[in-house]
């Protein structure tokens, strides 16, 4: 059975991506983890300590958080036809983001991490939050960031941008392929070419790639530009892409676009779920 973390603040934005998750496993047997992280704005360790029934702010909002997470499993119900293969588990935690999913994680085998992102006031690009980079930066999971707002379409066209550098194994791309195989899927592989022909190493790693998904629809698309981002954006457009996928590891094609940038002023038009996966798991 599947484990899926759902991190949530009771906003309409998590409560989409929450409806994303839903429907791209409705076919399989999964658990869902509805996770709550909750720190009061005035908490202070020395004051609590000073003050024990100041303890009772924290069990105030140790509460509020349990209740509001069985309102969301309410509404699923509500809104949705039973399924059969999903259960669900509700988990309300006095810490951070980062360190409440560390802590699930550790405990569970979480197979992705799904969550929703902030969209841009009077834009299409999607502005990452903090928790969002510290989540993609530290979490060895896989991570889909679900656009706010974004209605849920069948991820029928996948676009994978690739540097070829990285070996790729079996392990890191097993929720790709799962997703590819359940979804009917084509998988786009990108790789933007600055002038240089593929090295002995990345035409090994295109190979092991096209193998890995030889039993699927997968196309291999060579871009000669020097302006990776744009020819992201032009070939999502052209393409009708329904999700970004890339991989996250240390000198990566994913980490150069993302984290050598300030990450609210990505120049990505993202207007489709972004699924991160980490190497080494």
């Amino acid at each position: 059975m599947k484990q899926i973390l759902l991190p949530t603040d009771f906003s309409e934005n998590s409560w989409n991506a929450i409806i994303y998750a839903l429907q791209l496993f409705k076919d399989e047997e999964c658990t869902f983890h509805l996770l709550n992280t909750y720190t009061p704005a005035i908490y202070n360790l020395e004051y609590v300590t000073g003050y024990p029934e100041q303890f009772g702010l924290v069990d105030s909002i140790r509460d509020t958080s349990r209740k509001n997470l069985l309102k969301i499993v309410s509404r699923i119900s509500s809104e949705f036809t039973k399924n059969e293969k999903h259960t669900f588990q509700t988990h309300a935690k006095f810490d951070t983001l980062l360190s409440g999913v560390k802590e699930i994680i550790k405990k569970l085998d979480i197979a992705i991490i799904i969550m929703g992102t902030k969209g841009a006031t009077g834009a299409k690009e999607v502005l990452f939050g903090s928790n969002t980079v510290h989540i993609f930066k530290e979490i060895k999971r896989p991570i889909l960031a679900i656009p706010s707002g974004f209605a849920y379409e069948t991820p029928h066209e996948i676009l994978f941008p690739t540097d070829l550098n990285a070996m790729y194994k079996h392990s890191t791309l097993k929720i790709l392929k799962e997703i590819v195989i359940s979804n009917h899927s084509r998988l786009n592989t990108m790789h933007v070419s600055t002038g240089y022909e593929l090295n002995e190493t990345q035409e090994k790693n295109k190979d092991k790639l096209e193998s890995m998904f030889k039993h699927s629809a997968f196309l291999f698309h060579e871009i000669k530009t020097k302006d990776i981002t744009h020819a992201i954006n032009e070939f999502q457009l052209k393409y009708k892409i329904n999700l970004l996928v890339m991989i996250n590891n240390k000198h990566s094609f994913f980490e150069n676009l993302f984290f050598k940038n300030t990450i609210n002023q990505i120049g990505f038009h993202l207007n489709v779920p972004f699924l991160v996966i980490p190497t080494g798991i």
